[in-house]
């Protein structure tokens, strides 16, 4: 604790008061709009303590947040899905944290980012509910995939959205599925920061403030859904990927050049 207390003291008050701010803000629009809220938070998180140790950062403040997140919406979890993401999806976080840092993954958040701005066309701008039948066995590869990437770069979550739309998921279900498969992903993504070194005091005081700032804004979030009809959601969910999609984009347009 006074290692903690003196380590407080050299942080910039303002980076506290920024990383609380951001966490609840981008945590109420991610419980609305079906996720995001890390990969919101990855542009914010590095401008002000520094792209190194944004990834880590921002997943222990979403395993705070999914924490919360999975009290509020337990009764709508489709456990039947998660039992096909979450083994290999632990499996991809855990290899993941192994490489972290060494692999450019400035390309695949290209490919990512350009898919996510297309869902918006594959939907027609929310006008159909599904593009292709998703079968459970398909999370599989997805999980592994994700959770990989993920826990190298800080969050991909807008990039499972149209999967799980296309399991026939939506609203409170689609955000409680998506929030039990991340918690479960999340566990192995903090352990294996710390088994690997990369969990430092400070990288955990930064996650704990952004965390907190999350929690709060998960209870906010899920209070403004109820009022939200499902056409709604879907349109929120297709605006917020190809939003993501696009910073992810510009972001990493350099790999280019």
């Amino acid at each position: 604790m006074p290692l903690v207390l003196d380590l407080l003291q050299t942080i910039p008050t303002w980076h506290l008061v920024g990383l609380f701010s951001a966490g609840m803000i981008a945590f109420i629009i991610s419980t609305i709009s079906g996720g995001g809220g890390a990969m919101l938070l990855i542009p914010v998180t590095s401008s002000m303590i520094g792209t190194a140790v944004a990834p880590p950062v921002i997943n222990v403040a979403t395993f705070m947040s999914n924490a919360s997140r999975l009290y509020l919406f337990w009764h709508d979890i489709d456990w039947s899905l998660t039992k096909y993401y979450v083994p290999s999806a632990i499996v991809g976080a855990w290899l993941a944290a192994l490489v972290f840092s060494r692999l450019d993954a400035g390309w695949i958040q290209l490919l990512v980012g350009a898919f996510l701005v297309s869902t918006i066309f594959q939907y027609k701008f929310g006008k159909v509910s599904k593009t292709f039948d998703m079968p459970k066995v398909g999370f599989v590869p997805v999980g592994f995939f994700i959770a990989f990437m993920s826990t190298l770069v800080g969050g991909l979550g807008p990039i499972l959205n149209p999967f799980y739309m296309n399991a026939g998921l939506e609203k409170e279900n689609l955000i409680a599925t998506k929030t039990a498969n991340s918690f479960f992903v999340g566990i192995i993504q903090v352990v294996s920061y710390a088994f690997f070194g990369i969990l430092t005091v400070k990288i955990c005081v930064y996650g704990l403030v952004l965390g907190l700032g999350a929690v709060i804004g998960n209870v906010i979030g899920k209070h403004f859904l109820a009022g939200i009809s499902i056409g709604q959601f879907r349109i929120m969910l297709l605006i917020l990927m190809v939003i993501s999609g696009l910073i992810m984009i510009i972001r990493n347009i350099n790999v280019l050049f």
